[in-house]
């Protein structure tokens, strides 16, 4: 049979699939199991996800009872990868929005009849399906808690009409009681699927450890926690957790110092001072005490004995520079194989000011060390300390601590005022981490009070290096026309792959020492030349850059004023293009708008997509040289 049954089958299979069947048990479930390879796969693809769900139930509950009798190995594998595929067409379908967001491998595993196991990864889109409706059921339960007007237990809320419906279990088609919409029916009946929740303050209720005791929660995130009910909740979900937890993090959340060492607490094995969690996050919440400088023991503690440790996050929580300081020494001591660490959006100036870099935990910048020393931040790849209000004397610390970080791939500094001395001291360490490691390959300096002359002289110290660098983004500094022609060079020179110049101030003249100065092939996969004014010569070199970069996939154009006459230049060097640009963005430039014959556009597709992206005929949005 083809893809396409014939249309009174598939009437017949949809009313089947419609019927209460199979969702209200079914006493003759082998006759289901035993329809042709064919039929079973057109009635799968139209089973709703509580009907699936009870059939899956049924076929691999039990491989040895007699209802599944007879079915061979390969053709239990056969009719789980059948399940597997209807399930990621169910979640596909609900949520059409959430496919970049699954995780590319999940291990899981297949039992067979004679009790082995066979491994094999792939996704488990059974398992995602249940763990993102459950967390609908989990936010709409949140939502309706927080009206003033609820006084019940949050266990009794019962689900919306259009969350019943989306798993087929609507009043028409199934016996649905009230037990059924009931918050707690869902997290008994698919609470054993969720590995990653959100979850709301209100939900840091007595109660919810037992609707979510069959979870074996891996990925938790908190919002809005503040008193010592939700913390003391929060723990209690924590140690039910605390062998399978990885992930841990907090958002827009308050504690008391007595309060988060409960949370650290909660997370140690039993018995032990030894936790797992690789992933540790605190986002825009209060734990600190500014005034004071002072910080809880029990995170201190946390970090010292997190062996598993991998990824470390304090963004916006009023760190301040004593309380950073400290978090560093710490990790200096400490046993984990740090990989990203994320300190930003604080106020942290003069934190490394009397950190001792010489300390035995650090050797010089080299991808080898004694076994006898400790892993700490010679592990470190990601360091994000964006928004710290850093200045030139910090970069002149920051300098000796990074020489201490062999492996450290991606530096991220934007939005601290370094200025030009800054980046000077920084150069030295740029030089020695690409001649002796080669590790080092992005780079961010935007918005750092940046001149032409600071960044002419990094651009001329970094073009010339035996690795190539993958990306630089020196935006949002006012850089003016001065900084094109040693961009050109740069771009010939260093084969760096990915370049961000938004809003530098290049304009016209900018733009046309860029053009001048690219003569030969350009390496660049990606490059932002947005909000820089650059009128027509920004469409000039937009269509050179077409033709002398050939691995080029995006370009971000916008806002740069081109006059109507740009778009046919870029046209024509679309033409010639070698046919590997995915996205070429021309939001912004108003003056496009006027009618493009759709015959010209037509042409410019990459994997069934346009490539080119214009401004909306009725974009009101309005920009800084507007009038």
């Amino acid at each position: 049979m083809g893809d396409t049954p014939p249309a009174l089958l598939r009437l017949c299979v949809k009313a089947i699939a419609r019927t209460a069947i199979i969702l209200d048990g079914y006493s003759r479930l082998q006759d289901v199991f035993d329809l042709p390879s064919d039929l079973f796969d057109c009635l799968l693809k139209h089973l709703p996800p509580l009907a699936l769900q009870k059939l899956h139930e049924a076929i691999f509950s039990d491989m040895h009872g007699p209802t599944v009798s007879g079915i061979c190995d390969e053709r239990k594998r056969r009719r789980y990868s059948d399940f597997n595929r209807a399930w990621q067409l169910l979640f596909r379908l609900r949520w059409p929005n959430q496919n970049k967001q699954i995780p590319q491998i999940s291990c899981i595993r297949v039992q067979d009849d004679i009790g082995s196991c066979e491994h094999k990864y792939t996704i488990e889109w059974q398992q995602l399906y249940w763990e993102a409706h459950l967390q609908n059921c989990l936010d709409e339960a949140s939502e309706k808690a927080l009206l003033p007007a609820f006084d019940g237990c949050i266990e009794e809320i019962t689900m919306s009409n259009i969350i019943m419906e989306q798993i087929g279990c609507s009043k028409d088609i199934c016996n649905t009681t009230r037990e059924h919409a009931k918050l707690s029916y869902h997290c008994q009946k698919f609470g054993c699927y969720a590995r990653c929740l959100r979850l709301q303050n209100v939900l840091c209720v007595r109660g919810t450890c037992e609707l979510l005791r069959a979870s074996k929660l891996q990925d938790v995130t908190f919002r809005n926690v503040r008193s010592e009910t939700h913390v003391d909740e929060a723990c209690m979900l924590l140690k039910l957790n605390k062998d399978t937890l990885l992930s841990l993090k907090f958002v827009h959340c308050r504690f008391s110092f007595s309060g988060f060492n409960k949370i650290c607490s909660s997370l140690y094995y039993s018995a032990t001072s030894v936790h797992g969690i690789q992933c540790f996050s605190v986002t825009s919440s209060s734990i600190f005490n500014c005034e004071q400088s002072s910080i809880p023991s029990g995170l201190l503690d946390f970090l010292s004995s997190g062996r598993s440790l991998c990824c470390l996050k304090f963004c916006d929580v009023c760190l301040g520079p004593k309380n950073a300081k400290m978090i560093f020494s710490t990790l200096q001591e400490s046993s984990s194989g740090l990989i990203n660490l994320d300190i930003s959006d604080d106020n942290i100036a003069g934190w490394l000011a009397n950190v001792d870099t010489m300390s035995a935990c650090f050797s010089p910048l080299s991808s080898s060390s004694s076994s006898s020393s400790k892993v700490s931040l010679k592990s470190l790849r990601v360091l994000n300390l964006r928004g710290n209000n850093l200045g030139k004397d910090d970069a002149e610390d920051l300098r000796c601590a990074l020489v201490h970080m062999p492996y450290l791939k991606r530096l991220d500094l934007s939005d601290n005022p370094l200025t030009d001395d800054g980046i000077r001291s920084l150069i030295p360490y740029f030089l020695e981490a690409f001649e002796k490691t080669n590790h080092l390959s992005d780079i961010k300096i935007e918005n750092c009070s940046l001149s032409s002359r600071g960044v002419i002289q990094l651009l001329e110290s970094i073009q010339n290096l035996r690795e190539p660098l993958h990306s630089v983004s020196i935006a949002d500094n006012n850089l003016d026309r001065y900084v094109g022609a040693p961009l050109a060079k740069f771009l010939g020179t260093s084969c760096v792959k990915e370049l961000n110049i938004e809003d530098v101030g290049l304009g016209p003249l900018g733009f046309q020492d860029l053009e001048n100065g690219i003569t030969k092939r350009v390496e660049l996969m990606y490059i932002n030349i947005s909000k820089n004014r650059g009128r027509m010569k920004a469409a000039d070199f937009v269509s050179k850059l077409i033709l002398h970069a050939p691995e080029l996939s995006v370009i971000n154009a916008g806002y740069n004023l081109m006059p109507p006459e740009s778009f046919p230049v870029i046209c024509n060097a679309l033409k010639h293009s070698k046919g590997k640009l995915e996205r070429l963005d021309l939001t912004g430039n108003n003056q496009l708008c006027k009618p493009t014959p759709t015959s010209v556009l037509e042409k410019f597709y990459f994997r069934g997509k346009a490539i080119v992206v214009l401004p909306s005929l009725l974009s009101t949005a309005a920009y800084d040289d507007d009038p």
